[in-house]
């Protein structure tokens, strides 16, 4: 008869080992990136526009999307600007570069597409470096894996005062 000792060691060591090779299991692909449309979203070749999961960024032009923004004190021209630097931004660190696609629960969005972290050649993932930086807020309209983690970011880079929360 296994006592309860080994058999919570051996239970716990099982869940060690399964969060260990979580990011095995998780679908994930390689790519280069080829164009940068704008903060949250790239062109990674060969498996063509990639929306960055988790994340959203400012658009290019005043929208209706400007008011989460403006209710957390961020003016519309303040996200002109970001906008700007988080494009920027991802043509410094991404463009040319070879990267590691993450998938999570939902491959494709309703525009068709393809949902994913985006794994750097230094093994950060672009998603939370933006959040990070202050140049994108989390997509809180649906769940997904890393959305706690990326709520932590975000909170930290307000707390800085860094990019949107200057």
């Amino acid at each position: 008869m296994i006592s309860r000792a080994l058999f919570l060691l051996l239970g716990l060591g099982l869940v060690l080992t399964i969060s260990a090779c979580a990011e095995e299991t998780t679908p994930h692909l390689q790519g280069t990136v080829t164009w940068i449309y704008d903060g949250d979203t790239l062109k990674v070749d060969p498996d063509g526009k990639v929306r960055l999961i988790g994340i959203d960024t400012p658009e290019r032009e005043n929208s209706q999307r400007d008011r989460y923004l403006i209710k957390q004190g961020v003016s519309a021209a303040r996200q002109r600007e970001v906008y700007r630097l988080a494009k920027e931004f991802n043509i410094r660190q991404v463009k040319g570069q070879k990267v590691t696609l993450l998938l999570d629960n939902t491959p494709r969005d309703r525009h068709g597409r393809m949902l994913a972290y985006v794994r750097l050649p230094n093994g950060r993932l672009l998603n939370r470096v933006l959040l990070e930086q202050g140049l994108a807020v989390v997509y809180r309209r649906f769940s997904f894996r890393m959305k706690e983690d990326f709520l932590a970011a975000e909170a930290e880079a307000k707390k800085n005062r860094l990019g949107l929360w200057e």
